[in-house]
């Protein structure tokens, strides 16, 4: 194997771009680059142009689209992946899918080194070193910017000095992008009270007066179909993500906290994402029993918080996945949406497994509840707590 052989995941980003140089200099490395497209939006072409004029001796592209969503956002669609209720964990599945791509192609090139531009003070370095070292224990990993302890100053300094091309954004703030989601951080939104600027986010928010109605077609917990057209998951994200981002709807301002135990603000721009886990906790609460979604409600959350913290490769995640499929099995049906300036909510359901029984429901005349049965149950609801007040009462009397 080659001893003098690094595998970079390689973004483009200021992180990897000076980790190359680094690498390369202090490390005396030769640096194959390796750049996984996730739907990011990016001019790859233009990213490996970059990689070899930094001095990678070989850069690596790999379309992994379809395997993010069957195997990373699929689950975590079914899991209503939202780490504290807000994040919708786009990083977080992304890094152990690019971690799982390093290792493999670290055997392909015979590398015994493998390398990543993660700081020490993120949750990332966690998501890549704990998948890396749980796939191959005897690969070395370097991790330029934690290791050397480099600020952000640091390296935009050695950058200019190296003549590294950075981008506007990038000088401005840290931001890492897929399609299931957008994070920003960093420069001016580290003070909590500062405002985002508009520049700030990628989709252009048009000003319609009228509302638009999206209707989402679920088949076991996953998204199959986008108004009446069947379509596969990757192309319902994509459409999503412009009709629901131009629509104001998916900014997240976050208050987190990360694995490492300091709290961080993060904006999140996550459209598709958004409106897709709100429409399928929707639809469960359809179709599923109360005992049903209270119990998932802490498995949703206990597996959100293993893949937020980097333990992708823990064996409770996929226990806990093995749940949750077959909390899915009639979690089908079709969820609608009203979308108008920035709000979204659901407006309306259907599904040919609904609990939901308008008979029940309804007040009118031919109602099939029984009014009569309430009586009983509610003397009898409510005994313990009744049994247990009067005996304060009681004792508060005597001691008078």
């Amino acid at each position: 194997m080659a001893i003098n052989k690094v595998i970079l995941a390689y973004s483009g980003g200021l992180d990897t771009s000076v980790c190359v140089r680094y690498l390369q200099k202090l490390n005396n490395l030769d640096v194959v680059t390796l750049t996984i497209d996730l739907g990011q939006d990016e001019d790859f072409a233009n990213l490996e142009q970059k990689a070899m004029s930094l001095g990678a001796t070989k850069h690596i592209h790999i379309d992994a689209k379809k395997d993010f969503a069957k195997s990373y956002i699929s689950p975590s669609i079914q899991a209503n992946g939202l780490y504290q209720g807000k994040y919708p964990l786009a990083t977080a599945l992304a890094r152990p899918l690019i971690a799982t791509k390093l290792v493999d192609i670290a055997h392909q090139e015979h590398a015994k080194i493998v390398a990543h531009g993660c700081t020490g003070k993120g949750n990332d370095q966690i998501r890549f070193d704990v998948t890396i070292r749980s796939l191959d224990p005897n690969l070395k990993i370097v991790a330029p910017i934690r290791d050397m302890n480099l600020t952000r100053d640091v390296e935009l300094r050695f950058a200019k000095e190296e003549n590294i091309p950075v981008s506007l954004d990038a000088k401005k703030y840290s931001i890492d992008s897929n399609y299931w989601g957008r994070a920003v951080e960093g420069g001016m939104l580290e003070d909590s009270y500062y405002e985002p600027p508009e520049e700030l986010f990628h989709f252009v928010r048009s000003e319609d007066s009228d509302p638009v109605y999206i209707e989402i077609e679920y088949e076991k917990g996953l998204p199959v179909g986008l108004n009446g057209k069947e379509r596969d998951l990757v192309t319902i994200i994509h459409d999503l993500n412009k009709t629901v981002g131009n629509c104001g709807v998916g900014i997240i301002d976050h208050i987190e906290d990360r694995v490492v135990g300091v709290k961080s603000r993060e904006i999140y721009e996550a459209p598709a994402a958004i409106a897709i886990i709100e429409s399928h906790k929707d639809l469960e609460k359809l179709v599923l029993t109360n005992h049903q979604l209270r119990f998932k409600q802490m498995i949703d959350e206990q597996w959100t918080w293993l893949v937020y913290s980097g333990l992708w490769q823990e064996p409770l995640r996929t226990d806990l996945e093995r749940f949750v499929e077959s909390s899915q099995e009639k979690v089908t049906g079709k969820v609608k949406l009203r979308i108008h300036r920035g709000s979204m909510r659901v407006v309306g359901r259907e599904s040919m497994y609904s609990i939901y029984k308008e008979s029940l429901a309804t007040y009118d005349t031919g109602s099939t509840f029984d009014q009569n049965l309430a009586k009983g149950f509610s003397e009898l609801w409510g005994l313990q707590s009744i049994i247990a007040n009067s005996i304060c009462e009681n004792r508060s009397q005597n001691r008078r």
